[in-house]
């Protein structure tokens, strides 16, 4: 006698849990461009690395002999798995179940992949499509009474959720409709992708309507409006370019904070010197300039994967390498105003900075930054507060940092190009140019009797400007050793590599001290 029986059994309840929501259902999901849970797992994991957890959870049903007739899985699919050939946890939401709603799912999955990641000190990838919540408004009436939010029992998996932000790298993919607790799950991530074709929101448009808005998906929550306000990092076309997404952001990462960032190796010349690079800064200071083949020349090639491009975008932020170490990168764009400061450029400053924190990257500042935005716009978005909250998140940061100031570095938010009260690496090109504020518009309040006395005005605002430029050259400001160096344009890429090799041995693991995670 062995156990045969009871195996055949097991096999036959994995293989109800195989066919998920049923035949009808999965076509359904094909047929509207969607793969189902198990093939974007499959997809997103290096091949038969996935071992799932609890694969035969559902509702059985039985016949009068207490016999099995069918299993309707519960449509939480959890398990380990390795991506690069690092192990991690992945969990996804079945939509062919009940569409994703956790009325239908046993709420012991979802947060037992969150326990797993944050106690084995593993990544997580959430693949979210679905609320996620606590059913719909007819499971009142299907249990008997009414689920009070974060009741007896219910704020674990949110307790889980807050802790593996700052102990582990969290990334989540919506992939289809994700409203509710499904958005929350999509926006409590290091770095969150959804497909132009799927939408997220708080409260669907059927519950909208009621506000008097009438609005497809698409107009609520879809990914132009998401990723314009910061709700989501990255937009993408398909489910297969979001899995690639997930993988390459995770390849700058640790595995938890407990770790450092992995070290590639780089077949790129430290001292590869881009000529493009003398005229990448044109010599009117009102002309714009392209900031990302900039970045490009500096970084290894191929090697700048940017994040959050559609929000904040005075400022670029993204992971790069330099000589095969990950850093984070920042630069201004001088095509948003002028690279000013907006109060969601702050925003973005905030999260990112936190994250290089959190995971033990150095940074990288290219700065062209005039100050913060001013207007009324300005000061109804509360930019200075913003601001304020930028420069406390820089100024908290214990990684190593390195600034190349390009251009300009004016007011509070110049102030903001590298943590105060503590070494770090600063440079200049001879294109730089800073102050307390710039020159246009501040001569006439400055030297307004000078300029009323004058018989030509214009010529005598010109001659003060003039004059106060030969003064404002950064050769005048490293005389004084109020800059440290100015440099060869073509040496950029050279200085930091040499930066990363120096801050290699100065990055500690660990949760970072005295440290505040702000999702």
């Amino acid at each position: 006698m062995n156990w045969k029986p009871e195996l055949d059994e097991l096999a036959r309840r994995e293989a109800f849990a195989r066919e998920m929501g049923g035949v009808d259902k999965v076509k359904r999901q094909h047929d509207q461009g969607r793969l189902t849970v198990r093939e974007r797992i499959d997809k997103l994991i290096d091949k038969g690395s996935f071992h799932e957890i609890g694969a035969v959870s559902g509702i059985g049903e039985y016949d009068s002999s207490g016999d099995l007739k069918k299993l309707t899985p519960a449509n939480c699919v959890f398990g380990r798995a390795r991506v690069d050939g690092r192990t991690l946890v992945v969990v996804g939401d079945d939509f062919t179940v009940r569409g994703g709603s956790a009325d239908a799912s046993i709420s012991a999955k979802p947060l037992m992949a969150e326990e797993m990641a944050h106690d084995f000190r593993l990544p997580i990838v959430r693949i979210i499509e679905g609320s996620g919540g606590g059913g719909s408004v007819k499971t009142i009436e299907t249990k008997g009474a009414a689920n009070l939010p974060g009741g007896i029992g219910g704020t674990r998996w949110y307790r889980f959720t807050t802790e593996n932000l700052s102990r582990v790298p969290v990334v989540a993919l919506g992939l289809g409709s994700v409203a509710g607790l499904g958005a929350a799950r999509l926006a409590a991530s290091h770095y969150s992708i959804m497909t132009r074709k799927s939408a997220m929101f708080v409260a669907g448009p059927p519950v909208v309507k009621a506000l008097g808005q009438d609005l497809s998906k698409e107009e609520l929550g879809g990914a132009e409006i998401q990723t314009r306000a910061g709700a989501v990092d990255h937009a993408v076309d398909t489910e297969e370019e979001a899995f690639a997404c997930a993988r390459r952001f995770l390849s700058y990462l640790p595995s938890s904070v407990y770790e450092l960032p992995p070290t590639l190796p780089c077949t790129d010349s430290p001292e590869r010197s881009d000529e493009a690079l003398m005229n990448a800064v044109p010599r009117n200071r009102k002309q714009v300039y392209k900031m990302r083949p900039i970045i490009e020349s500096v970084v290894d090639k191929g090697s700048f994967f940017e994040v959050a491009k559609n929000f904040g975008k005075p400022i670029i932020v993204g992971l790069a390498r330099l000589e095969g170490r990950a850093v984070l990168l920042l630069a201004s764009d001088s095509f948003h105003y002028g690279g000013s400061w907006t109060a969601d450029a702050c925003q973005k400053v905030v999260r990112w900075v936190d994250f290089a924190e959190t995971f033990h990257l150095p940074i990288v500042y290219l700065m062209d930054c005039p100050g913060f935005m001013i207007g009324l716009d300005a000061e109804k978005a509360a930019t200075i507060r913003h601001g304020v909250r930028a420069m406390a998140a820089v100024n908290q940061t214990t990684v190593p940092w390195c600034t190349v100031i390009l251009r300009n570095a004016f007011g509070v938010a110049g102030v903001v190009h590298q943590p105060a009260d503590r070494f770090s690496i600063r440079y200049a090109w001879p294109s730089a140019y800073w102050g307390s504020l710039p020159l246009e518009g501040g001569i006439e309040a400055a030297y307004r009797a000078d300029i009323d006395a004058a018989e030509d005005k214009a010529a005598k605002l010109k001659e003060i400007e003039e004059r106060l430029n030969k003064l404002r050259s950064p050769f005048r400001s490293a005389e004084k050793f109020w800059v440290e160096e100015i440099i060869d344009p073509r040496k950029t890429r050279s200085l930091l590599c040499e930066f990363a090799r120096l801050a290699e041995p100065l990055r500690k693991a660990g949760p970072p001290e005295n440290f505040s995670i702000r999702p």
